[in-house]
């Protein structure tokens, strides 16, 4: 079976732990989110791949979900002995090392999936992980705060600040410009089944479908597409997706977020799309409008299942979706194959 999955940080890298143990004998590809990565003291930091690396490879930390175990934080002191910042961002002494070898390798013409591929030779994470682009795609919020109107990057929004400033929008800078990395269409066109994690649907999913053609892959390929809500109860399980929902102007609720998805027909058409003040800040289409074959919602969100006008195009069912432990996280993932009949 090849499975294809799309993935941000922490909850989408949770979920593969389970998609992994459910089909261990699975060709497992993950599309993994770049819009967070950034640039700090002269390093190439990207936090979704590296959470999905540590996660699948045994070096997490299991008690922050981020960042590696045994972690140190010798440099990050001495920085702000120095005076030098910023101090918001947790930069770890072990993970620093990734961070050295990935933009050396940079620095010297490798391309971001060649980079990826070298540092998970070292992790064996029993997946093939692919950033959504090889190109430059950064994810930049606008507010308005005592400073005035500004784009700050979205790590300086979500670490810093906790997303306590509204965003009036939220921008994928480069992504109209990028391409899909190399093997990431062809993973889609070639799935069995694809699945879309319980990540951020505007900062991870919503970024990777912001890379040109990866959207409209999904709209085509033959396999069936299920996503999993991140929404349990008209609350993010963890984060703060609400604040991200509410600057593209969807719900934060699990009916709402799978209307966002948009449910795919069979026949060739989708739903109409309507006009949404979208991640760029202008009127457009929704970018995942007519992804879906399938949706789970939690347990708690079941008249959502109950309505068959809930998600057209989708069918919609209510299964438990928090990940409590391994052996739940493999019941969600079980369901989820199991609603695309695979």
């Amino acid at each position: 079976m090849r499975i294809t999955a799309l993935a941000g940080g922490i909850g989408g890298a949770r979920f593969l732990t389970g998609v992994r143990v459910a089909r261990p004998d699975a060709e497992i590809t993950v599309i993994g989110n770049t819009g967070d990565d950034i640039t700090l003291h002269g390093l190439r930091i990207c936090p979704d791949l590296d959470t999905v690396m540590y996660t699948l490879g045994g070096g997490i930390s299991e008690e922050r979900g981020w960042g590696r175990e045994d972690e140190s934080f010798v440099v990050s002191g001495e920085l702000a002995a120095y005076g030098v910042g910023p101090s918001w961002f947790g930069l770890g002494d072990r993970d620093l090392a990734t961070h050295l070898v990935r933009t050396q390798m940079i620095d010297a013409g490798y391309k971001l999936s060649d980079v990826v591929t070298a540092l998970c030779d070292r992790w064996r994470p029993g997946v093939r992980l692919l950033p959504m682009s090889d190109d430059r795609v950064e994810t930049h919020v606008i507010i308005n705060d005592d400073q005035g109107r500004r784009a700050v990057h979205f790590q300086e929004w979500w670490l810093k600040l906790r997303a306590s400033v509204p965003a009036e929008a939220i921008l994928s800078v480069g992504a109209a410009e990028s391409t899909p990395a190399p093997g990431v269409l062809d993973a889609i066109a070639a799935a069995d089944v694809v699945l879309i994690g319980p990540s951020n649907p505007v900062v991870s999913i919503g970024t990777i479908l912001s890379v040109p053609g990866i959207a409209d892959a999904l709209r085509v390929t033959l396999a069936p597409v299920i996503g999993i809500s991140p929404i349990i109860g008209g609350a993010a399980v963890r984060g703060m997706a609400d604040a991200c929902l509410k600057a593209i102007g969807v719900e934060t609720t699990a009916r709402a977020v799978g209307a966002h998805y948009g449910g795919r027909h069979r026949d060739g058409e989708t739903a109409s799309a309507p006009e949404r003040k979208g991640t760029s800040g202008g009127a457009e289409r929704e970018l995942g409008h007519g992804l879906l074959d399938g949706w789970l919602v939690d347990v708690v969100d079941a008249d959502v299942a109950a309505d068959p006008d809930a998600i057209p195009g989708a069918t919609v069912k209510a299964v438990p979706l928090l990940m409590t432990d391994l052996e739940a996280t493999v019941a969600i993932v079980e369901a989820a194959l199991e609603l695309a009949g695979v």
